[in-house]
């Protein structure tokens, strides 16, 4: 459990960085055999590419490195709960499992949950179609969504 927080933490501190640099706080790791393979940040700010979500580009990245389509045996790591677009992609791509931080309900307040997404595409948020499991970091939603609050 210790490794999957570390790798969690990371994606919550990519998100930090990234909310920092004036993009969305959002933050993705992909991990194969104990080892990251990539990293993803949101980037819809900069990039105007409504796809540039964390999860997306973690595996846009991995793809890449693997020189392979598949992320079989890979696992994300995500600050935030998976968006169904996300969510398909690990699904198409192979992904074993999910971790993540904060779920729709703390997004919700800043404006940052998917549940409207999953609602609109009359998608329920269980049972998931892949072990999605939230991991308590001891941080609030505030420390990562909040642009008052410090950086985590």
């Amino acid at each position: 459990m210790q490794k999957h927080k570390q790798f969690l933490r990371e994606a919550v501190h990519l998100a930090s960085q990234n909310r920092i640099r004036g993009a969305r706080p959002f933050g993705a790791v992909l991990v194969m055999d104990g080892e990251i393979i990539s990293t993803g940040v949101n980037d819809i700010v900069h990039s105007h590419d409504p796809t540039t979500h964390a999860e997306m580009e973690a595996i846009r990245v991995a793809s890449r490195v693997l020189a392979r389509p598949s992320m079989k045996g890979a696992v994300v790591y995500a600050s935030g709960h998976p968006c169904p677009m996300c969510l398909a992609a690990m699904v198409l791509t192979g992904v074993d499992e999910v971790y993540y931080a904060f779920d729709n309900d703390d997004a919700a307040p800043y404006g940052l949950s998917s549940e409207v997404v999953y609602q609109k595409l009359q998608l329920p948020l269980a049972p998931p179609p892949l072990p999605l499991t939230r991991l308590d970091l001891g941080l609030t939603a505030a420390q990562l969504y909040d642009n008052a609050s410090d950086a985590l």
